[in-house]
């Protein structure tokens, strides 16, 4: 790998993460050790702003992999792919960042099947590397290399939820929605929304949230609430801005649509 080749996967941008605890000295802690971490908490709170965050505050480089059902593990390590001159190996973004020393994020890997986050064992223990068999190559891992899982416990099934064997190869942080003083300051800079607005949506999410459980899956994120935000900023009526950010992606059921409009309507109509 090249200069140029690292710099592609570079944080250029200080981005902007509210600490709420003490998890920016545990992580750099947890990273002089290059030890693996994972975050857990609800969508939408902070968790992939963080990593993002961290590695812009570390000078490392950050490789991010949005895990799915279907994502294979030659998805993650690599394959032989076929050209003009033949074949070719092809790193995948684990493999990558093995190679050059980033920090690997593999967000909601619990979404991944379990035979393909098996893949990720050797590089979360003393070993540091990672065998590509295909390839007929062990890769030990670049000093600077940390892997970084998320997932989110609220969806835990016995289909869903990451082994014993893997968890346990990791330190974890846990995350949530922070304090609706701290909420509101995140939505207000985040979107661009005045203190009482924010503070507005902040409430309707609080109310949602009460909701998880009983008709709800998830309580309204902070994301979403930027949105709210990002829509209100641009001149639309908060209500319309609400529906469509708030209340449409969150479920489908009638009543329950009725009941978030009317938490909305509580805030923002006088």
């Amino acid at each position: 790998m090249t200069a140029h080749d690292v710099s592609q996967f570079e944080v250029k941008v200080q981005p902007f993460y509210r600490a709420v605890g003490n998890e920016e000295a545990l992580y750099e802690a947890a990273y002089k050790r290059r030890m693996p971490v994972m975050l857990k908490g609800p969508t939408g709170c902070g968790k992939s702003r963080f990593v993002e965050y961290m590695a812009w505050k570390l000078g490392r480089p950050l490789i991010t992999v949005a895990c799915n059902e279907d994502m294979t593990a030659s998805d993650l390590v690599g394959r032989f792919l076929l050209d003009k001159d033949g074949t070719r190996w092809q790193d995948g973004p684990l493999t990558t960042a093995a190679r050059i020393g980033a920090i690997c994020y593999l967000d909601e890997v619990v979404e991944a099947r379990q035979d393909t986050t098996v893949v990720i064992h050797p590089l979360t223990d003393h070993r540091r590397a990672l065998p590509l068999d295909k390839k007929g190559e062990l890769i030990e891992a670049h000093p600077d290399f940390q892997l970084v899982i998320s997932y989110n416990p609220g969806y835990q099934s016995l289909m869903k939820d990451l082994k014993q064997s893997t968890k346990q190869r990791f330190a974890a942080l846990d995350f949530d929605y922070p304090e609706a003083g701290i909420e509101a300051e995140i939505v207000a800079r985040e979107s661009g929304v005045d203190a009482e607005v924010a503070q507005k949506l902040v409430q309707v999410a609080q109310r949602t949230r009460n909701l998880k459980g009983h008709g709800l899956d998830e309580g309204i994120s902070t994301r979403l609430m930027v949105y709210a935000g990002q829509m209100i900023a641009e001149g639309v009526d908060p209500v319309a801005a609400c529906q469509m950010t708030l209340v449409t992606p969150l479920t489908d059921d009638p009543d329950m649509r009725q009941t978030l409009q009317a938490a909305v309507e509580t805030f923002f109509v006088s």
